[in-house]
């Protein structure tokens, strides 16, 4: 930017909102002022309810303005939805309509963790490029098979930012610094966070398959990533060991050694766990899930996912609660 004027960002709080995704974007703006000498961007909150917004850790945070106040963005604005837990009942009329206004005036327009769901369900990244908190990848990508979904902390798609969660909020906030103010007082800025590594848009949400399990095994993690690429068209355990170069036999042991269970057991709870992001996030029918999952049958599906869960895929969405495994 070459105006002396502060950027503006507007972060909108839907109820039951994620702090910490919320604070990783706003903290870089401040110590970038910090680190300027002078303000370079302000900010403001605002939200459907007119004095403040409940986070889902249960605080409360003050509101400066609610929707039906709210002014007119300028072009050079950056607006982010900030989303939480059970995003897809903050979907109100209200709060789509103002984020349609708004966009009208051609601001760049944002969202960290869940709040892709609202911007998509506005219609404002139809052919566009985003990402989302990877537990809600595959609901969101069954609701919107318009939306370019990426499994990167964040996307930079021109006038369009989403960042997945978490602490990607600071990687996407301090590449905006970056282009905007330059690289050193990015860097700056990720020092004071003690942000070590500041991600680019190539890096992927969640931790490598080794670090997840608990285990370096080559072999293993090839396999598991296999798994977890066809949970709509399960591979046998005969066809995984033989492309891994090694008898039915050695995989058993090999999943038994390390994880404790059997490949189809483990296969099984991939696909399951699968289906329950799918069951919470999406209207998709049942038999719909089971097909999504790897399930011939709604009721081979319902008797496994009972065995795991505990209850039914039919109960469990009446309840509107994920099950404990």
């Amino acid at each position: 930017m070459t105006s002396d004027k502060p950027r503006r960002f507007t972060f909108l709080l839907l109820d039951r909102f994620t702090m910490l995704p919320f604070t990783a974007a706003i903290e870089p703006l401040r110590l970038a002022n910090r680190a300027a000498g002078r303000q370079l961007y302000s900010w403001r909150l605002v939200g459907p309810g007119k004095e403040w917004a409940a986070c889902s850790n249960g605080t409360r945070v003050a509101l400066d303005a609610g929707l039906d106040a709210d002014p007119a963005p300028e072009r050079e604005d950056v607006i982010i939805v900030c989303g939480g837990t059970d995003i897809a009942r903050e979907a109100s009329k209200p709060v789509l309509n103002w984020l349609r206004k708004q966009a009208r005036s051609g601001p760049t327009l944002g969202a960290v963790c869940t709040g892709t769901w609202i911007l998509a369900e506005a219609g404002l990244l139809d052919g566009r490029k985003a990402t989302i908190h990877w537990e809600n990848h595959d609901g969101f990508a069954e609701a919107f098979p318009q939306v370019d979904l990426y499994r990167s902390v964040f996307v930079n798609d021109g006038n369009r930012l989403t960042a997945a969660g978490g602490t990607s909020s600071i990687d996407m906030m301090l590449n905006l610094i970056a282009e905007a103010q330059g690289d050193a007082i990015a860097t700056e800025v990720a020092d004071q966070m003690l942000h070590t590594t500041i991600r680019t848009n190539q890096d992927r949400q969640r931790l490598s398959i080794p670090t997840r399990i608990g285990v370096r095994h080559p072999r293993l993690a090839a396999i598991i990533a296999r798994m977890e690429g066809n949970l709509e068209d399960p591979i046998s355990p005969a066809r995984l060991a033989e492309d891994a170069g090694m008898s039915t036999r050695q995989l058993e042991r090999l999943f038994r050694r390390y994880l404790n269970r059997s490949p189809k057991r483990y296969y099984m709870e991939t696909r399951l766990a699968r289906a329950r992001n799918l069951l919470m996030q999406t209207e998709m029918s049942i038999i719909e899930i089971a097909l999504a999952s790897g399930f011939s049958s709604p009721s081979h599906f319902s008797k496994c996912y009972r065995a795991l869960y505990g209850s039914t895929p039919y109960r469990e969405r009446g309840t509107g609660r994920p099950p404990q495994a």
